[in-house]
């Protein structure tokens, strides 16, 4: 049988090419399996380099010696062995060694490694970062370093710089919308910190139109409370446009009476002279109401209706213009209508206090019998909008003695940058 020393020069080749092939199959194994820290299986492909690595090592001391007496003596004594023989020896180790590599390769597949938590991380449309405390980067995905290299221009080599340039805050790069997030975790007694790049862009611009129909509802709603609020006055001009209407139509029927009465008969241009006289006090009321110089006799015209009786301290000051006799004189029918409602009050205190840049008006009602916070609903809401509107104040209390305030304020007759006396 032909010796193992005897063969060709290429076939010997051919056998040292397949050891080494097989060096490099068993490193792999090794290496690989210690990655995964399977110990057992990494000693295991030690275990198989060694002879693979000595067969190796034969063939090339026989190609670089010969079968001469500088060749050693193991050479010499292994390379004296039939062919046949070192064909099954690397037969047995390739098996071995394939077995190992399928092995590695079936792990993989069935189990979680780090390569496949790696694969996997690379995968997801996130950033994700882990570092110490001194900024080494322990890991990190494809997105994340793709993102330090566009906010930054620099790639990602210290953690800890990268997380004081993007904070914990909402960033925009290559046309996204980014949200950094960071904690810090404890691994293996090691405190790491870990950072998340979120992309909210679709988050984002909804949440972007939201604000902006938040915005144009809250100007809708702004204005149907204003409206809301001037209804009242809107309804009160209407029925004194009808009133006058109706006053218009009585002064003609009493026009035509008046011509069409005998002069003879007394009974009925009294009775004539009476429905003038009241037209006439209705008119004049309706336009004390309008131009505020008769304030008064409205709300005392009121309370006589509704059996009350009004005591005025004073009458209406002369500081307010005619738009604030006009709130006032609501503020005061307003007052007389609740005491009169919910107190059924037998008299109204209305008094005044005045400064040089203020008026405070009251309306108290000493029979409210009640105490407790008062709640501005409906008449009183409405009454406290139209005095924002000139700048005034609406306030209430119930302390035993019911009383609404009115404070207006009061321009200053030297206003305008006149001195006075000029």
């Amino acid at each position: 049988m032909t010796l193992f020393s005897c063969l060709a020069s290429p076939t010997r080749a051919l056998f040292a090419l397949w050891a080494l092939l097989l060096c490099l199959a068993c490193i792999w194994n090794a290496v690989s399996a210690a990655v995964k820290k399977r110990f057992g299986c990494a000693a295991l492909a030690l275990a198989l380099f060694a002879p693979v690595y000595f067969l190796w090592q034969v063939i090339f001391d026989l190609s670089l010696f010969g079968v001469s007496k500088d060749a050693s003596a193991v050479t010499s004594v292994i390379c004296d062995i039939a062919w046949l023989w070192w064909l099954m020896a690397m037969a047995v180790l390739t098996l071995a060694a394939l077995m190992l590599l399928k092995r590695n390769l079936r792990y993989d597949r069935d189990h979680i490694t780090p390569g496949a938590i790696k694969l996997y991380l690379d995968k997801v449309p996130c950033g994700v970062c882990c570092f110490c405390k001194n900024g080494r980067v322990l890991f990190s995905n494809v997105c994340m370093n793709r993102l330090c290299a566009a906010l930054t221009g620099t790639p990602l080599l210290n953690g800890s710089q990268f997380a004081a340039a993007v904070g914990d805050g909402i960033v925009e790069s290559e046309g996204k919308v980014w949200r950094f997030s960071s904690r810090e975790i404890t691994l293996d007694r090691e405190t790491l910190r870990e950072m998340i790049a979120s992309d909210i862009t679709s988050e984002y611009a909804k949440t972007r139109a939201l604000e902006k129909e938040k915005a144009e509802l809250s100007e809708l709603n702004a204005g149907l409370r204003e409206y809301y609020a001037s209804i009242g006055e809107v309804v009160r001009r209407q029925e004194i446009l009808q009133a006058k209407i109706n006053i218009h139509d009585e002064m003609n029927r009493l026009m035509l009476s008046t011509a069409a009465a005998k002069s003879n008969d007394t009974a009925e241009l009294d009775r004539i002279f009476a429905l003038w006289e009241q037209n006439a006090l209705l008119l004049c009321l309706q336009a004390g109401e309008k131009s505020g110089a008769r304030a008064a006799e409205s709300v005392e015209k009121l309370a006589h209706a509704l059996k009350t009786r009004v005591k005025w301290q004073s009458g209406v000051p002369d500081e307010l213009t005619e738009t604030q006799k006009e709130l006032f004189a609501c503020a005061a029918r307003e007052a007389v209508v609740n005491a009169v409602k919910h107190a059924n009050a037998k008299e109204i205190l209305i008094s005044f206090e005045k400064t040089e840049t203020r008026v405070l008006c009251r309306f108290e009602n000493a029979d409210a019998g009640t105490r407790g916070e008062v709640r501005f609903a409906g008449g009183l809401a409405n009454l406290e909008k139209l005095a924002e509107k000139q700048g005034a104040a609406v306030s209430a209390e119930n302390n035993g003695n019911f009383t609404l305030c009115i404070d207006f304020p009061v321009q200053s007759k030297n206003e305008g940058g006149k001195p006075d006396g000029v």
